[in-house]
């Protein structure tokens, strides 16, 4: 059986008898116990539940047998922790599954436990007190990114082909961009939150998936995406479904190419180098590149962003101290998110408004640009990977100076509520991936999963970190 099968061939070996899916995830299961010592992505598992679901039966969905994993922030396993990277949180179990899980589990998907995120998602790194940090395939010394990087260490890694991930920053595409996957950001209310509701952050935050194929992206869509009675918002319907949009020739696009952003932060050698050459491939695959301005300026972006997320950060807080009977102690939280939550727990609701309607300006700014061009290219990063270390929340006076840099480029598509895919493209001096970004406007999932074929088929990526590092 081969272990980098992506979840679209391991279902199809399993249709065709060539191998049974309690193979498949008994083998998922021996890659997570032999890799996972040192890499620290999965921090839950329920391998004797999984393989009792496999032999009762599984539901006979287009990814029946394929083994997954969550993420342990915003989406729930029944009778798994729930903590979000928190010690506030870290005897907290999940008494029910969320909506994706369920959607998943129809599907015939098999999920094998949880992965590793910093506290509350607050990072580009993972690297939480709580469970410690999770190391990058690639080089162990790295970080995988954040703050999906338990996921995307996972399926880089090869210990299962796809996992959830959820976006709030860049949190989707940033580890997609350190591990060398595939990483896309749906549109604003594709996914459904349910059970929790998270208006004002879900209004920057989405879920869905890493993966090292573009099918996988679009057929796990395919099964998560759409929403439930009362959802408070959702997405544009897509015209097909996305495993067919995908299939699809993009045609001619216009596509701006953004290199730099007005207040910086300034673009490493090797991530500019990276764009550039993928420009270049779309000019050689029938497309128009022209140099584009950003419409949008990263302080702004965070600044708004930074209210809607820590707002609904310190209800989160709030309600688990009503629920615990107790104040805050000083070890239940990182440095970084007492800092937050001392910030905006003063914040006045007026505040939150001018918030939002910063936010509709800069969607409107951005939509602006969507008029002109059908995508806009930039690096996903504008740094090459970070290693362990650089940002460490226990240190809220350094990391401001570097977290900013690694959402500079992928915060403002959560703002918007746009699409937006990190597409590996190459390696940087040590031999780490790179990844370039690709946004549409709102509902262009199909447009971008179509592009994304194309430059998977022109340019093939590997399908995660080379053997001897993660395998």
């Amino acid at each position: 059986m081969a272990d980098r099968w992506d979840a679209v061939a391991t279902a199809t070996a399993i249709v065709d008898g060539e191998v049974s899916d309690r193979a498949v995830v008994e083998a998922a299961i021996a890659r997570i116990e032999k890799l996972n010592g040192e890499l620290n992505a999965v921090i839950h598992t329920r391998f004797d539940e999984a393989l009792a679901e496999v032999d009762a039966g599984l539901p006979d969905g287009p990814l029946r047998g394929v083994p997954v994993l969550v993420k342990d922030l915003g989406m729930e396993v029944t009778g798994l922790p729930a903590a979000g990277g928190s010690r506030l949180f870290a005897d907290a179990v999940a008494t029910r599954d969320s909506e994706l899980v369920t959607r998943y589990r129809r599907a015939g998907m098999v999920v094998l436990g949880t992965t590793n995120t910093p506290e509350f998602g607050l990072n580009a790194s993972t690297e939480p007190v709580l469970r410690g940090p999770t190391r990058n395939p690639w080089d162990l010394r790295h970080s995988p990114g954040g703050s999906s990087g338990g996921s995307a260490a996972a399926v880089s890694a090869g210990m299962v082909p796809v996992a959830h991930a959820s976006d709030g920053g860049g949190s989707i595409r940033i580890p997609s961009a350190a591990c060398g996957l595939f990483g896309l950001k749906p549109s604003r209310g594709r996914i459904s939150p349910s059970p929790r509701p998270t208006t004002l952050s879900g209004l920057v935050s989405s879920h869905h998936a890493v993966t090292s194929t573009v099918r996988d992206s679009a057929l796990l869509l395919d099964i998560a995406a759409g929403p439930l009675p009362g959802d408070a918002y959702a997405a544009p319907t897509a015209a097909d479904s996305f495993s067919a949009l995908a299939r699809r020739d993009p045609g001619r696009l216009r596509i701006g190419l953004i290199t730099a952003l007005p207040g910086g932060p300034d673009v490493h050698p090797e991530p500019d180098r990276a764009v550039r050459e993928a420009a270049r491939l779309c000019e050689s695959l029938g497309h128009k590149v022209t140099e584009a301005t950003a419409p949008y300026r990263p302080d702004e972006v965070g600044a708004a962003s930074g209210v809607l997320m820590n707002s609904d950060l310190v209800v989160q807080i709030d309600a688990r101290l009503d629920q615990l009977g107790r104040p805050l102690a000083d070890d239940d939280l990182e440095p970084l998110t007492r800092v937050l939550y001392e910030h905006y727990r003063s914040l006045a609701a007026a505040d939150v408004s001018r918030a939002l309607r910063r936010v509709q300006e800069i969607g409107w700014q951005v939509g602006e640009a969507f008029t002109e061009y059908d995508v806009l290219l930039s690096p996903t990063l504008a740094r090459p990977t970070a290693r362990l270390g650089l940002l460490d929340t226990r240190r809220p006076e350094t990391i401001y100076e570097h977290a900013a840099v690694y959402s500079a480029f992928t915060s403002v598509y959560n703002v918007t509520g746009m699409p937006a895919m990190s597409v590996p493209f190459g390696h940087d001096g040590d031999g780490l991936p790179l990844g370039v970004q690709f946004a549409a406007g709102l509902g262009g999932e199909g447009l971008l999963l179509a592009l994304a074929a194309q430059l998977e088929e022109a340019a093939p990526w590997a399908s995660g970190a080379p053997a001897g590092k993660g395998d």
